[in-house]
């Protein structure tokens, strides 16, 4: 477990990544990650644009058969 300080950028917040945090996310300065709210907290994880389309993809899908899935969900 490792630990990050809250800080003030600018009128925003940030967190400072650990470089160890860096290196087992694979992101560098300047890259995008992404924050996804979980059962057990948030995860974060480097942005996969491949994953983001797959995914609008399915919300696209869940969207146009809603009444299907749910009937299936039963």
């Amino acid at each position: 477990m490792e630990k990050s300080k809250v800080t003030t950028i600018g009128s925003s917040v940030g967190i400072v990544l650990p470089k160890s945090i860096q290196t087992k996310l694979r992101v560098q300065k300047g890259d995008t990650i992404t924050f996804v709210e979980t059962p057990n907290g948030v995860e974060i994880a480097a942005y996969d644009p491949e994953f983001e389309e797959q995914m609008e993809l399915a919300r696209i899908v869940m969207c146009d058969y809603r009444n299907a899935l749910n009937e299936l969900a039963k």
